[in-house]
């Protein structure tokens, strides 16, 4: 396993302290590597060759490799429990019962100790990284839950692979009484208008200063107006705009998008959003509309490049405003605070969040909220349908604005 050398001048010895680390780079003693675990299946045909638990994962994890983002959810949950199943029980995964599981859900909630477990800072290493750790903090709720989740799929079909005699998880699957439909993870008008703020006031003296502070308004506007996830953002492209004329003759522009789980939905591309495309394609050089299957992405590189943007690059950008936007409310003095930390920690999907959050408040219909965020179908094409998509669009647009 991983392991950090720590030295004392007196007496002269080394202590070893075991640091996790990324799956692709552990090595399991044998004794801990699960060929023996206690939950392996016996007198069974296995339908996958893992010889260890290591294996195992991997083999699960290469149903989903061509999905990066289910891809590295699925890695980050499977490596904690592993390294947590290793370093805290010292027990392989194949040898984990129902009441470790227990124990390992409250661990989620708190993982101790801090210095071995979570990142310094909350801050995110790349997984080469020394400074790298499996956690960022502790885990609410939600995403204990899914974590829960993600690792019943996993050990049901180790199970189903004829790895594991039985799945540990599967005594848990009561629905646990639902908190009542709160979001959290959104920004106030007040912080809103902090970030804004910070955008609106970036530098602009140089090429370079002006390239990016018309790149973060536009990309702050896909996030908001447009209600899209950061790897939406990061595979789509301006071809995916384009314009129809409703029944009222009137021209409305959509973008089409193929988000999560590979499915399509069309969001309004609103006045306001057409406006703030062309003006960052007049900044790049391009016409001020994209047309159809135009291959550019809808945010660039700094610079000639047009290649896209990779989802960790555009996490990053929009961690930089908020934290950017987080010091400037904290230099106002002690009483912001707390409103500066909240803001630090805001992520894109809080401007999803924001943006479902500001659409209910402006008394957007709600099926049309569901719809604009990623619920609606685009397989049907009836008249009906047709209609309800422009007045889906008529009400975004006057309702949903970023005010710039």
């Amino acid at each position: 396993m991983c392991n950090r050398r720590t030295s004392h001048p007196k007496p002269s010895v080394t202590v070893l302290l075991p640091t996790p680390c990324p799956i692709e780079t552990l090595v399991i003693p044998p004794d801990l590597d699960g060929r023996t675990g206690i939950n392996r299946a016996q007198n069974v045909i296995a339908q996958i060759a893992a010889q260890n638990d290591l294996d195992a994962i991997r083999a699960w994890l290469a149903r989903v490799v061509d999905k990066k983002t289910t891809f590295d959810t699925y890695r980050k949950e499977a490596e904690r429990l592993l390294l947590w199943s290793l370093l805290q029980l010292g027990k392989p995964l194949s040898s984990l019962t129902h009441e470790d599981l227990l124990v390992y859900q409250h661990f989620l909630s708190d993982p101790q100790p801090g210095a071995q477990w979570t990142a310094n800072g909350g801050r995110k290493h790349p997984r080469g990284d020394p400074r790298w750790r499996p956690f960022y903090g502790p885990l609410c709720a939600t995403s204990q839950r899914q974590a829960l989740v993600i690792l019943n799929v996993m050990f049901a079909w180790l199970v189903q692979a004829g790895y594991l005699a039985g799945n540990p998880l599967s005594l848990s699957r009561q629905r646990a009484r639902r908190a009542k439909p709160r979001v959290t993870r959104y920004l106030s008008p007040e912080r809103w208008l902090e970030v804004k703020n910070w955008i609106q006031a970036m530098p602009k003296e140089t090429d370079r200063e002006r390239e990016h502070a018309v790149r973060v308004r536009w990309l702050f506007t896909l996030l908001y107006l447009g209600g899209l996830r950061i790897t939406e953002v990061a595979t789509n492209t301006m071809g995916s705009f384009f314009c129809r004329r409703d029944a009222n003759g009137v021209d409305r522009w959509w973008l089409e998008v193929l988000g999560k789980g590979d499915k399509e939905r069309l969001v309004p591309a609103t006045a306001e959003m057409m406006a703030e495309l062309s003006a960052y394609r007049h900044q790049q050089g391009l016409p001020p509309l994209p047309s159809p299957h135009e291959d550019t992405p809808l945010v660039l590189p700094i610079g000639q490049s047009r290649k896209p943007l990779t989802r960790a690059a555009l996490h990053l950008i929009v961690k930089q405003v908020f934290s950017g936007a987080a010091q400037a409310l904290r230099a106002r003095g002690d009483e912001y605070t707390q409103q500066a930390d909240q803001l630090e920690l805001a992520s894109a999907h809080w401007l999803r969040h924001s943006a479902g959050s500001n659409m209910v408040d402006q008394q957007v219909d709600l099926r049309l909220v569901r719809d604009n965020l990623g619920h609606a179908s685009l397989t049907t094409t009836s008249q009906y349908l047709h209609a309800d998509d422009d007045r889906r669009h008529k009400e975004t647009d006057e309702k949903h604005r970023i005010g710039w």
